[in-house]
């Protein structure tokens, strides 16, 4: 006799193959709800509101990853999530890039986006060359000869891979000296270098289709984990010292959880718990024998031949045509801490440096206006003729105005039809009613750079000077009285000359040492 009660929980064959057949409810509401905060993402980066768009799209993507790990059919959450942050990915970088040279800074392509998905032939008698040169190199992080790390090489040595190569050794030496310092600070192999030679080339903007961010290529929760923080205005990933850094603190973390450098650099790409996971499916914690047993992405067991190739080739330069590359001279600067938001362009004025110049060195300001109490980097041995420079320039107007190094030929009244205002305004911001500009002077001009609003110009506020009747210019009698070449102080500055105009042009010659804002102290 069957147990009335035997199948009472089972469900009816009919019902079961019904949900087996019907997409869980979860899974669709989670797709849709990421798509509709993708659509606002979208819309809001062709607005240009970078801020609305950055949290819809991050919003987009926790929706997805959010989801509990036994929710049925999760393999299609991580099936949008991959196809979501690749539109992404394209949609932040092709915005990027379409800013002019001006405005925003625009991203650069990580290149392992080309190369780590792929496989190359091996070439015949390397591996006995190879092997050679390894018995003679000398390295804190092993090198193994493999298949894999031989393809690469072979690879690296071919025109286009050589390119690649070449081009990131020169310009390792904008940051080598830091990357090293940092790297023997934290007590880990120097060869990591080269793990961000792989991952962005060198270049501090480098933006992989997966969101990963910087030199050292830290998606964003990783970054934060590390102190790599970011805002609407900056991005710590960016920064080129504070992420290399991070990088080594987070290898070295690695290293000591899994206690081998091919585990740690694996892990390193794709995360402590995919490695984990291999290790556990496996038996084997052995990066070879995850790569052997297919356990791995194919990105992450890519990832470490990659570095090592070119390790070994970077260490034998003779051997693969690169004793003639000449690395970029290193980057120098002086940093100081901005007090109020300030415009970069307003730096580089001061500081006598092109635009580019600065954000070079800045890359992780990302609107061009450094906020309050970010730690800007400067041309080295500028930073006191900045301070100088940004004290005579009300602090809240640090952010749009502009100013402008005097040459022999200018006037009040050329430059404000430079810049479209008036010399009344000129006049007022540098605290005195109308007098010449002399040659190699700094000119605040209250008018605001392109895509900052302007603002109006108070009588009651001096550009940097304690009296709201400080000359625009000092004479030159006054000048030449002062001793080591500098400019007389406005203290001691001789009165004005009662003219109404400023049409005549000035003919004295810049003088090197004048280096502070018309009428500052």
């Amino acid at each position: 006799m069957i147990d009335d009660g035997l199948f009472a929980r089972e469900m009816p064959l009919l019902l079961a193959a019904a949900d087996a057949i019907r997409p869980p409810v979860e899974v669709e509401i989670r797709i849709r709800q990421a798509e509709e905060h993708f659509r606002k993402g979208s819309e809001a980066l062709a607005r240009s509101e970078m801020e609305a768009a950055r949290l819809e799209l991050d919003r987009a993507l926790e929706t997805l990853l959010s989801a509990p790990a036994s929710v049925p059919q999760r393999a299609r959450l991580l099936k949008k999530y991959q196809e979501m942050v690749e539109a992404t990915y394209r949609l932040e970088v092709d915005v990027a890039n379409q800013n002019a040279p001006d405005q925003e800074p625009a991203f650069d392509k990580s290149p392992l986006d080309d190369i780590a998905e792929l496989t190359f032939p091996l070439e015949p008698g390397l591996k006995g060359r190879v092997k050679e040169q390894l018995q003679a190199t000398v390295s804190q992080l092993p090198l193994e000869l493999a298949d894999p790390v031989l393809s690469f090489i072979n690879y690296f040595s071919s025109t286009r891979g050589k390119r690649t190569l070449v081009y990131g050794l020169q310009r390792s030496g904008r940051y080598a000296p830091m990357i090293r310092r940092i790297l023997d600070e934290e007590g880990v192999p120097q060869e990591l270098i080269y793990l961000a030679q792989a991952e962005s080339g060198f270049l501090p903007r480098a933006v992989s289709r997966k969101k990963a961010t910087g030199m050292w290529q830290f998606i964003q929760f990783r970054g934060r984990e590390y102190g790599l923080m970011q805002t609407p205005f900056t991005d710590d990933r960016l920064d080129p010292e504070k992420a290399t850094r991070a990088a080594a603190r987070h290898l070295r973390d690695l290293y000591q959880a899994f206690g081998d450098w091919y585990l740690a650099i694996a892990a390193y790409n794709c995360g402590p718990l995919n490695v984990e996971k291999g290790i556990q499916r496996t038996g084997y914690a052995d990066f070879w024998e995850l790569y052997k047993r297919n356990v791995l992405p194919r990105e992450t067991a890519n990832y470490l031949p990659i570095i090592l190739a070119m390790t070994i080739m970077a260490k034998n330069p003779a051997d693969y045509g690169l004793t003639g590359i000449v690395p970029d001279p290193p980057l120098e600067y002086d940093t100081i801490s901005v007090t109020k938001p300030t415009h970069l362009a307003l730096i580089a004025d001061v500081a006598d440096k092109p635009l580019a110049t600065i954000r070079e060195i800045n890359p992780a300001v990302l609107k061009l206006i450094a906020p309050a109490g970010h730690q800007v980097r400067l041309p080295k041995g500028s930073a006191n003729t900045v301070l100088a420079a940004l004290e005579s320039i009300p602090a809240e107007r640090r952010a749009s105005w502009r100013v402008h190094r005097v040459s022999t030929s200018d006037t009040v009244a050329s430059i404000a039809r430079k810049y479209n205002t008036s010399e009344k305004s000129i006049t007022m911001a540098n605290g005195a009613s109308a007098l010449e500009p002399e040659a190699g002077d700094l000119v605040v001009v209250p008018v605001a750079y392109p895509g900052v609003k302007p603002q109006a110009v108070k009588r009651s506020t001096s550009a940097g000077s304690r009296s709201k009747k400080k000359p625009l210019q000092t004479s030159a009698k006054k000048k030449s009285s002062n001793t080591g070449g500098a400019r007389a102080s406005s203290s001691k500055a001789a009165a004005p000359k009662p003219t109404t105009t400023a049409k005549k042009t000035v003919s004295v010659a810049r003088s090197a040492s004048k280096s502070s804002p018309i009428g500052s102290p």
